[in-house]
């Protein structure tokens, strides 16, 4: 009986002890020590291979059978990350929020096929961005174009190798996908000793281009009504207030639903708009002025022109999420190629027919050259445009911001700024209006669409599709590439940073001299 009774009490102990560690490791994952995907897990779990033991062996065997024992407690969410096949039954909240992983993989979600994902490359790189391009050919000219098929060429080719690293070979010898996001494959480029510092690089390079693009849209939203309108005793800086107060509800955005709705008809009417802009420059064809596209270039604002172009390229930052949602990934490099080649035909045709057609007297915002006539009504439809793509970036951002500084466990900077309901704490809410307030306070002191466009194109756009992603390729793939990958990699490495280095620079003393000049009025 003694036995009896002191082999129950050891069972007991031992239920409660593993009980225990289940929701340590738990605990531990919400503080901030799980991992966003697998892969990130595994790295975090190699700072300690006994921890790595416990929690892929005996702790998982520990969750799977208490969590069929009748009256047992759930399996904490922490805990379901770091079952060995994945196949545990998701929390309530986790399948309510469907985590970023199941996201990106597109688990659950219908998957869509090329030309869907095409089309979403194509809104990426055909936008209204390419209205600065007849600009970049005034001062590249001849290079200009060049530059327009190069940064095809390459974007294409880095997208694809940003792709290549979300994939490793198995112990099978088979191609698995062990990544989800351009996070992920910075991470693993860092790791083990610094496992999560190249996606602190990267979600800041997002920032920054994010905020810069909602910057950009208030610009040209105040840039072009003012040219629509000339004669109303309204000012740009006054056009580009009346835009941020269109703009202020963007701070209670919860969901992008009711905005996406509009996204089709706001592209359509784009694509309208460029035609129209095209055949106004066709019916003007005697008096295209070939002897002004140089061949030679503008030294001083030329590295600006180099941003521009390679800011009208830039998708990288979600191809990884893209490809991931694709019915048959196989299918991308062939979507990548034909999207590219299509930008680089329509981006190359539209800067050159218009920069022929008004040659010197090319502005930053090729629309503003149009006759008066009609220039209010493409303006009109433009602006539209810009107000309605404003919250994709702006929402994009507020994300990014809030779970790295406000929802990242024990690592975040500040309290989460929601409350238990889930609904957004009324400091949150004033977050929300400081970045709209802060993007209308950078429209009207810097008021330049090219060197706004010039500056992030320069810093971040040929961060993320030039240097990082032939940087990571290299570290992720180096063994297994052959000799011309690494040699492109390389070159596009070297190619792009000076680029980069070159554009950052003149773009910025620009901006300066702007700020000054606008300081002084």
């Amino acid at each position: 009986m003694a036995t009896l009774l002191r082999s129950k009490l050891s069972n007991v102990a031992t239920s409660v002890s593993n009980k225990s560690q289940a929701k340590m490791s738990g605990m531990f994952a919400r503080m901030g020590f799980q991992a966003a995907t697998d892969e990130e897990a595994v790295g975090f779990a190699h700072c300690d291979d006994l921890d790595m033991e416990h929690r892929q062996g005996l702790q998982m065997d520990i969750l799977k059978s208490e969590g069929g024992e009748e009256g047992s407690e759930p399996p904490l969410e922490g805990d379901i990350h770091y079952q060995r096949d994945g196949t545990g039954p998701l929390p309530p909240s986790a399948s309510k929020e469907a985590g970023v992983c199941s996201e990106l993989s597109g688990q659950g979600k219908p998957k869509i096929t090329a030309w869907e994902a095409g089309w979403n490359v194509t809104n990426a790189i055909q936008g209204m961005f390419v209205l600065g391009l007849p600009y970049a050919i005034l001062h590249g000219g001849y290079l200009g174009l060049f530059l327009i098929i190069f940064a095809a060429v390459v974007c294409c080719y880095t997208g694809k190798i940003l792709i290549a690293c979300l994939y490793e070979e198995n112990e099978d010898g088979e191609i698995v996908r062990v990544r989800d996001s351009y996070v992920d494959i910075a991470n693993a480029c860092c790791a083990p000793r610094f496992p999560t510092l190249g996606g602190r690089i990267v979600n800041v390079a997002q920032i920054i281009e994010l905020v810069m693009t909602c910057i950009l849209y208030v610009v040209v939203s105040g840039n072009l009504m003012y040219n629509s309108f000339p004669n109303l005793p309204v000012s740009q800086k006054s056009w580009s207030i009346i835009a941020t107060a269109v703009l202020l509800p963007c701070a209670f955005l919860k969901n992008l639903k009711a905005v996406s709705k509009f996204s089709l008809l706001c592209t359509l009417a784009h694509f309208v708009i460029n035609i129209l802009v095209i055949a106004y420059c066709l019916s003007r064809a005697r008096d295209w002025a070939w002897d002004k596209v140089k061949f030679y270039i503008d030294v001083k604002k030329f590295p600006i022109s180099i941003g521009i172009i390679v800011f009208s390229y830039t998708s990288q930052i979600f191809l990884p999420s893209l490809e991931g949602n694709m019915q048959n990934p196989k299918e991308f490099h062939c979507m990548m190629n034909w999207t590219h080649i299509a930008a680089c035909i329509l981006k190359g045709l539209f800067a050159l027919v218009a920069y022929l057609t008004w040659a010197d007297e090319t502005k930053e915002v090729i629309t503003d050259n149009l006759p008066s006539t009609i220039r209010a009504v493409v303006n009109i439809f433009l602006v539209a445009k810009a107000l309605l793509s404003y919250p994709l970036p702006f929402f994009a951002a507020v994300e990014v911001l809030e779970r790295s500084l406000f929802q990242d466990g024990n690592r975040a900077f500040f309290p989460n700024c929601y409350g238990g309901d889930g609904r957004l704490k009324s400091w949150g809410l004033t977050l929300r209006c400081a970045l709209v307030v802060f993007t209308l306070l950078m429209a009207i002191y810097v008021p330049h669409f090219a060197l706004l466009m010039g500056l992030t194109g320069s810093l971040t756009g040929a961060g993320l599709c030039f240097l990082l992603p032939s940087l990571f390729h290299l570290k992720l793939l180096w063994r297994k590439l052959l000799w011309h990958h690494v040699f492109f990699d390389v070159a596009i490495f070297v190619i792009g940073g000076i680029c980069s280095v070159s554009g950052f620079i003149h773009s910025l003393e620009g901006l300066i001299e702007a700020f000054r000049t606008n300081a002084e009025d």
